[in-house]
């Protein structure tokens, strides 16, 4: 038998599996002399009428914010790079259908935390753009997702 840890991780991860989303965006900016910015986050969603789980999961991993929407759905976020490579690795043993997704959010999220992005070599931000596209691809979305050709023009960088 696990240990307590090793199960609320394991329920974590399951409810990560089925009612989260692990999301590596980039974000235009109008400020600063990088025109974009990379935003990594992990999101659970639960019914607000039964949003006393988020807090339970925020409690455990000690790390989040909650927020209820108009539509009756409350979530909890975690954002920054480092902090979602660390919960990741925490539950990556457990995932088991988002494996993917988590994987290649784990690896950006790793080489973000990392390195300075006015550091990152063109073969980084290439392989971040992989993983942003392995994520897309896994994702169930039905918004429109930009190519990779439009990932690569928005870095500066030439397929």
């Amino acid at each position: 038998m696990g240990s307590r840890s090793e199960i609320d991780l394991s329920y974590i991860a399951g409810f990560l599996d089925g009612d989260g989303s692990l999301m590596l965006q980039i974000k235009k900016r109008h400020d600063g002399a990088r025109k974009f910015r990379f935003m990594t986050t992990i999101c659970f969603y639960q019914d607000t009428r039964h949003e006393e789980t988020l807090f339970w999961i925020r409690d455990v991993l000690r790390i989040g914010y909650i927020s209820r929407r108009n539509d009756h759905m409350t979530e909890l976020r975690i954002n920054g790079y480092s902090q979602v490579a660390q919960i990741l690795e925490k539950l990556i043993p457990f995932v088991k259908f988002k494996k993917v997704q988590a994987d290649a959010l784990h690896r950006a999220s790793r080489m973000l935390s990392e390195n300075r992005i006015k550091k990152l070599s063109s073969e980084q931000f290439v392989h971040i753009i992989e993983c942003i596209l392995t994520i897309q691809r896994e994702n169930y979305a039905t918004q429109y997702k930009k190519t990779k050709e439009e990932l690569y023009q928005l870095l500066g960088l030439t397929p």
